[in-house]
């Protein structure tokens, strides 16, 4: 197989793996988490690292917001711009979220997880 292939069956492994371990959808918990990665980057920006469309963006993160899982507020050094902040309740879903998924995968070799590692690298190079 290509690494290309691989890549892909990757991708859709992954997402099934994502979509088993958390019941409130896979777009839920990739906003909330990107949210909590990036904070300090603006909405737009958050918007190109997951790929997805401003309005699925826009729904997603108002849902977040009015259940009190994250804060969306004007940036002090440019007022154009909008960051987005993860609230207590926010990062206990992520925690939970992450927990629940650690517990499934269980215990890694450090082939496996040296391998993640750099394949984590490589995206995020391209992207």
């Amino acid at each position: 197989m290509k690494p290309i292939e691989n890549l892909i069956e990757i991708e859709g492994l992954l997402e099934n793996l994502l979509k088993k371990n958390h019941k409130g959808g896979i777009l839920r918990i990739k906003v909330l988490y990107f949210c909590y990665l990036y904070q300090n980057l603006s909405v737009s920006m958050i918007i190109d690292k997951l790929g997805i469309k401003k309005t699925n963006f826009a729904l997603m993160s108002r849902e977040l917001e009015d259940e009190g899982c994250i804060t969306i507020k004007k940036s002090d050094m440019d007022r154009r711009c909008r960051m987005i902040e993860v609230t207590e309740k926010g990062m206990t879903e992520i925690e939970n979220f992450i927990k629940k998924l650690d517990s499934n995968i269980g215990a890694t070799s450090i082939e496996v997880d040296s391998a993640i590692e750099v394949i984590c690298k490589f995206l995020n190079r391209i992207v």
